[in-house]
């Protein structure tokens, strides 16, 4: 029986993609580089803030130039990253549900460590029980790296888990971290693609997760 429930966090229990642009979009023009739309954003996100802002530069630009917008992006996303942030319709209801199940819970994401428990706890509070971000001891997904270290602090096993996410990047955590998916249609990629990777389950309301737990 399945006992932990381990989130990917931008595109499945947060839709983070307006303040992600808004200080990508601020640091490209505050170093001289053209803005990017909506759809840009959305497809240059899920790998960490540091893929997003060499994918938001133009082609060419010098790592020195990138390094400068990635400075500024970080500093603008570290006071804004709670502007337009906000819980996908259900998540919080999908959250409370789960722990009323003695089901234990966690956030692995790409983004970096202090935002993600910045979010976690800001969003979240106490229906979270750990968050773990992106940082010099905790390898990017899809390395299994910060799905292992989670369910080691909360004293789980891999065969009672799962991974629930929207990406592929998240798909290919489950599968190097030897867990289960479920992947979530509301983020930042298409079912299509999810569809081709394995899965327990592919859901598009936040009450059908809990199914996987019953």
């Amino acid at each position: 029986m399945k006992d932990t429930a381990v989130f990917d966090l931008d595109g499945t229990l947060l839709n983070t993609l307006d303040d992600l642009m808004d200080s990508v979009n601020f640091a490209l023009e505050k170093c001289g580089f053209k803005v990017r739309s909506y759809e840009e954003v959305r497809a240059f996100v899920g790998n960490g803030v540091r893929l997003l802002v060499e994918r938001a530069v133009p082609s060419g630009t010098s790592k020195s130039d990138a390094d400068r917008v990635f400075k500024e992006f970080t500093a603008h996303y570290d006071k804004n990253m709670e502007n337009k942030t906000r819980p996908y319709d259900g998540v919080k209801e999908l959250l409370a549900a789960l722990k009323a199940r003695g089901i234990k819970t966690a956030i692995v994401s790409n983004k970096y460590d202090s935002a993600v428990k910045q979010l976690a706890k800001k969003l979240f509070g106490d229906m979270i029980d750990i968050a773990v971000g992106e940082s010099e001891t905790v390898a990017k997904k899809p390395a299994p790296d910060g799905v292992l270290a989670a369910l080691a602090s909360l004293g789980s096993i891999g065969t009672n888990a799962v991974y629930i996410g929207d990406s592929d990047v998240d798909a290919e955590t489950a599968k190097n971290a030897k867990i289960d998916f479920i992947g979530v249609t509301w983020g930042f990629r298409d079912r299509s693609l999810l569809e081709t990777f394995p899965h327990v389950a592919i859901v598009d309301k936040t009450e059908e997760i809990l199914t996987v737990f019953e």
